[in-house]
């Protein structure tokens, strides 16, 4: 138990100083103002709350009274449902990036990300898991008081469920790889194995602005968004606010090879509608998402439109699951 205990020590003091919060996003989703998320960040400087974009790679409730605004309630204690608090003031959500994966802390919740500087833990809060747990004002905290969520993280590792992407681990080996993966430089995203971390992370609400120039040290992007207007709109983000823009290796998937029996039977058939014979791949999830919002009477043979969405994002899932490098090389700008 002494062992455990000094590598805990260990661990956190390498994560209060060195890890960082990441906020997985699409580029080329429409929000409310009928502009992706890459035009918005490239405009306006600021990456924004859910209640501002209308728009959620996971649950689809932020608005008053919804399920995200009551666990908000739950977590916050009913700050940001004070009378004149703006939707702007509300939490921006990612993920504690505890292992450098080149997709990501949470690629669940997108293909891109932003890796947010060190300042901006401080005022993060953070739980094990989603926020939408109801356990996860039992497994919260801050950076300095980070305890209860790194017992929850542990629990699972203990359990035998495999944790952050990484497989099957020890307790006492993760505690041991933390402060050493922590400390070493970021490998080149472009050659480094993915995590696709889907179901384990460590959500981080952040708390106040994210500005892209006075926040965010690193833009990481899916390859299959090159030669697309979304690379334009990334590499503007890159130039405008003085942000690094990188290539993971991304994801592709033969339609063929998309499994039934994953995020339920529709995948293989909705891949098909989506790409044919051909290979899957983020934007082209991405295009079909742009054509439900615009077309969708293009859909209506499909199902409802929630429900669609709520597909696409899953086959999302399933290519961060089973899918292979799309790319070998990656270049930074």
């Amino acid at each position: 138990a002494e062992v455990i205990d000094g590598a805990l020590d260990a661990a956190l003091t390498a994560i209060r100083a060195h890890a960082r919060v990441v906020v997985n996003f699409h580029p080329d989703r429409f929000g409310v103002k009928g502009r992706t998320v890459a035009e918005g960040l490239l405009h306006e400087g600021c990456y924004r709350s859910q209640f501002e974009t209308g728009l959620s790679n996971g649950s689809l409730t932020a608005y008053a009274g919804g399920e995200r605004d009551l666990w908000e309630d739950r977590l916050f204690g009913g700050a940001y449902q004070a009378a004149g608090v703006p939707a702007g003031e509300r939490p921006k959500y990612g993920a504690l990036e505890l292992i450098r994966h080149p997709d990501g802390a949470a690629p669940r919740f997108g293909s891109c990300h932003l890796v947010l500087r060190a300042e901006v833990s401080e005022r993060c809060s953070f739980t094990f898991g989603g926020s939408q747990d109801p356990l996860a004002l039992a497994q919260s905290g801050t950076l300095t008081a980070l305890e209860c969520v790194m017992a929850a993280l542990l629990a699972e590792v203990e359990r035998g469920q495999g944790s952050l992407g990484i497989g099957d681990v020890t307790v006492a080996a993760l505690l041991t790889r933390l402060p050493l993966e922590l400390a070493s430089p970021r490998r080149d995203p472009a050659t480094a194995t993915p995590g696709r971390a889907l179901d384990s992370f460590i959500e981080a609400q952040v708390h106040g602005a994210i500005d892209l120039q006075a926040d965010a040290e690193q833009l990481v992007a899916d390859p299959s968004f090159r030669g697309t207007p979304v690379e334009e709109q990334l590499r503007g983000i890159s130039a405008r606010y003085g942000i690094p823009l990188l290539w993971h290796a991304g994801f592709t998937l033969a339609v063929d090879k998309v499994p039934g029996d994953f995020r339920g039977p529709a995948m293989p058939i909705l891949a098909r509608r989506i790409a044919g014979d051909g290979d899957l791949t983020i934007a082209a999830i991405g295009r079909a998402a742009a054509s439900l919002r615009w077309r969708p009477d293009d859909w209506r043979d499909w199902g409802a439109h929630d429900e669609t969405l709520q597909q696409l994002k899953q086959l999302w899932h399933v290519l961060v699951q089973y899918g292979s490098p799309a790319h070998s090389t990656a270049c930074m700008t």
